[in-house]
């Protein structure tokens, strides 16, 4: 590594050495981190904060503007600063001690946040100071909008999004968190893909509530509220979502064809007869592959009795929808209550958005990040469109853009992608670093 490439990794480290965590309830958040997370920016960045423009909105959010040779179609580049909350005892490494493990090619940072989303966030900056501190103006304004609540209700971008639609900002180009350069997640591709997303899946949470007079456990009724519950919830099981492939999906399979060996190629090649058949082998080959091809629904939250020997007078879980591009909010309440064919289990719409809009995968801007992903991380990296599967701060963005994306510039493993929310978050060194090229070089292009 380079004396450069040594300093950007410390700024990397001490930015996740701060514990900017979020919670759903935000009077458990402890503000002081993410006090001190704004305060390190400015002074880990002098260049940036010397040439571009910075507000905080809502409260910690911040949003930078680099005004351009022109105003109109702008670059918005994304990330979020909070970080979801930790398990410590479940680490092998204390997750805020941003610990370097290994050497050479084999380094790599463990801590929470260090792909999702700070390892962006950090990128995004990295590459901002490197132009900066040149006399590079670029051709078009360009936003850095980093939210602050991402991981919990996004309000700090909503809150950007409605501060820039006030100023008649109309973005040519917004990229966000997302997918990565993968190996091997599509059956029989041979190549490294970078998966672009072009849509996400909508997300709803339902309430689902069965109820009892309540009493004695030692004498149970036929039906308890507990098992009325269960038996709902597994319906929901065993009665998924249909299959399908959506026409993002279409698009990435026809993509990666060329780069698959017969039969799949032709298979791929051929979706108009292939496509119904491989939308139901799709779900048996992992998660994500089924989850491309379905609106997905899984309990998270169970309750019932305050006690171990009481009757529930009330049972409840919350079920968590994503919904596949084409389904709705409305529509996928009416099938979870047409399959649970239950009336005595109350069904409520917590909260839902329905699936965002499909960003082109052809014309300019898709070009120039393609043409960033070849010239930063490698030209024998693919670039296919692909259903981003889990929700981000962009879908507000769609509101005044019509070319939103969802691409995190590093190469992951599949352990890597498995960690996020989870223990032993990580990124190897040269990976990340790799990651400042895609920003600086979509900068330069824009």
């Amino acid at each position: 590594m380079t004396p450069d490439d040594d300093a950007a990794l410390a700024r990397f480290r001490e930015l996740l050495q701060i514990p900017t965590v979020s919670h759903a309830d935000e009077s458990a958040i402890d503000w002081a981190p993410f006090d001190a997370f704004l305060e390190a920016l400015e002074r880990l960045y002098p260049r940036t904060h010397e040439r571009l423009e910075r507000e905080v909105i809502d409260g910690h959010s911040v949003l930078y503007r680099w005004a351009g040779r022109e105003a109109s179609d702008p670059l918005v580049l994304m990330a979020h600063l909070d970080v979801v909350p930790v398990v410590e005892a479940e680490w092998n490494h204390a997750p805020f001690a941003a610990d370097v493990v290994g050497e050479g090619v084999d380094a790599e940072v463990h801590a929470r946040g260090a792909i999702d989303d700070k390892g962006s966030l950090v990128a995004i900056l990295e590459a901002i100071e490197q132009l900066a501190a040149t006399d590079f103006v670029p051709a078009r304004d360009v936003y850095l909008s980093f939210g602050h609540n991402e991981e919990t209700a996004g309000g700090g971008a909503r809150t950007i999004v409605a501060a820039l639609r006030e100023r008649g900002v109309t973005p040519g180009l917004v990229i966000d968190e997302g997918g990565a350069v993968v190996d091997g997640v599509v059956p029989g591709v041979t190549v490294p893909t970078a998966m672009v997303g072009v849509a996400e899946r909508g997300v709803m949470t339902l309430l689902l509530t069965a109820r009892e007079a309540g009493g004695h456990a030692s004498t149970p009724p036929a039906m308890p509220a507990t098992v009325r519950l269960a038996r709902a919830i597994g319906r929901l099981h065993r009665h998924p979502f249909p299959t399908r492939l959506a026409p993002p999906v279409r698009a990435m399979l026809a993509t990666l064809a060329p780069h698959t060996p017969q039969p799949l190629r032709s298979v791929f090649g051929n979706l108009a007869l292939t496509g119904p058949l491989l939308a139901k082998v799709f779900p048996h080959l992992g998660p994500e592959m089924n989850a491309i091809v379905r609106t997905t629904a899984v309990a998270t939250e169970l309750s019932g009795a305050p006690g171990e020997n009481v009757l529930a007078t009330t049972a409840k879980a919350s079920i968590n929808i994503r919904l596949l591009t084409g389904d709705t909010v409305a529509g996928a309440a009416a099938r979870v209550r047409r399959v649970i064919a239950d009336p005595q289990v109350e069904v409520e719409v917590r909260h839902g958005s329905d699936p965002s809009p499909v960003s082109p995968w052809r014309g300019e801007p898709w070009r120039r990040i393609a043409g960033a992903i070849a010239s930063a991380l490698g030209d024998e990296i693919v670039t296919t469109p692909y259903i981003q599967l889990g929700a981000s701060d962009s879908r507000w963005f769609t509101a005044i853009s019509a070319h939103v994306y969802r691409f995190t510039p590093f190469h992951l493993t599949r352990a890597e992608r498995d960690a996020l929310h989870s223990h032993n978050e990580r990124i190897r060194v040269q990976v990340w670093l790799r990651g400042i090229g895609f920003y600086r070089d979509l900068v330069r292009a824009s």
